[in-house]
């Protein structure tokens, strides 16, 4: 019943559902959290980040930043260590509008969007697949390497 009002009443209504759903991720235990995420709060949270008022886009930030935290836990004790509430939150484009806050004017809401993408989206590892190589002496990026080319070259 809190997630259908959270996502569908009026907004002074939704406003309120945020910060229960946010407090309930926030001091809940493992299972109440799992519960909450499977009833379907992760859409709507997404969907308070595009609202006006600030303090309910800080709530639903933190709601969303506690369900990333037990996504954490819970992939460390799968095998595929991937975080299953991030992936919930990039299909709903939640991630979309994380990023978008990133150039919010309120400097709070952009620490913690930048945070969440760095902690629970963003990895070093993903930076290194993406930038060239730089070659130590001639000090030139390599862009590729040279090892499945022919001696000879190609002959077109």
């Amino acid at each position: 019943m809190l997630i259908e009002i959270l996502g569908k009443a009026e907004f002074k209504t939704r406003k309120e559902a945020a910060w229960a759903i946010t407090n309930a991720t926030s001091g809940g235990t493992p299972d109440q959290i799992r519960f909450i995420i499977h009833e379907g709060c992760i859409r709507p949270l997404c969907d308070l980040l595009t609202v006006m008022d600030n303090k309910i886009v800080q709530v639903a930030l933190n709601g969303l930043e506690n369900i990333l935290k037990q996504g954490e836990q819970e992939a460390k004790q799968h095998v595929s260590g991937v975080n299953p509430y991030a992936e919930k939150i990039e299909e709903c484009f939640g991630l979309d509008k994380i990023e978008f806050l990133q150039s919010h004017e309120n400097h709070d809401i952009y620490l913690k969007a930048a945070f969440i993408i760095e902690q629970y989206f963003g990895t070093v590892e993903d930076d290194v697949k993406v930038t060239p190589q730089v070659n130590p002496e001639s000090q030139e990026y390599l862009f590729g390497t040279q090892e499945n080319v022919p001696m000879q070259g190609f002959q077109f």
